[in-house]
């Protein structure tokens, strides 16, 4: 009967972390141009670094806009992409969240 047991219990533990490096690893990359609020995809490409950069220096957030679909992407932390205006980027992003979060360790300039 413990035998029984503990199979059991290895198998599910076993089940259980399998199930759990399988969701943990939903990401999906992301690749766009850092704009900002107030053109969004006019300004999504790099002949308008320029217009991002003023546009941001009078209140404008940086924004991301995805190569994909064109959807404008907003951020939690624009000031990580300061000095990104125009710049193509690749960023990986959980699928589930709602919101953007930048990180130095996931985001890079191509």
């Amino acid at each position: 009967m413990k035998k029984l047991l503990l199979i059991c219990f290895v198998l599910s533990l076993a089940l259980f972390m399998v199930t759990m490096s399988y969701a943990g690893s939903k990401t999906e990359t992301v690749n766009g141009y850092v704009s900002d609020s107030m053109c969004g995809v006019k300004g999504a490409s790099a002949d308008q670094a320029e217009c991002t950069k003023k546009c941001a220096e009078k209140g404008a957030k940086l924004v991301v806009v995805a190569d994909s679909d064109k959807k404008v992407l907003a951020v939690d932390n624009p000031d990580t992409l300061k000095g990104h205006e125009g710049h193509h980027v690749i960023y990986l992003q959980p699928r589930k969240l709602s919101h953007h979060t930048f990180q130095r360790g996931t985001r890079r300039s191509i």
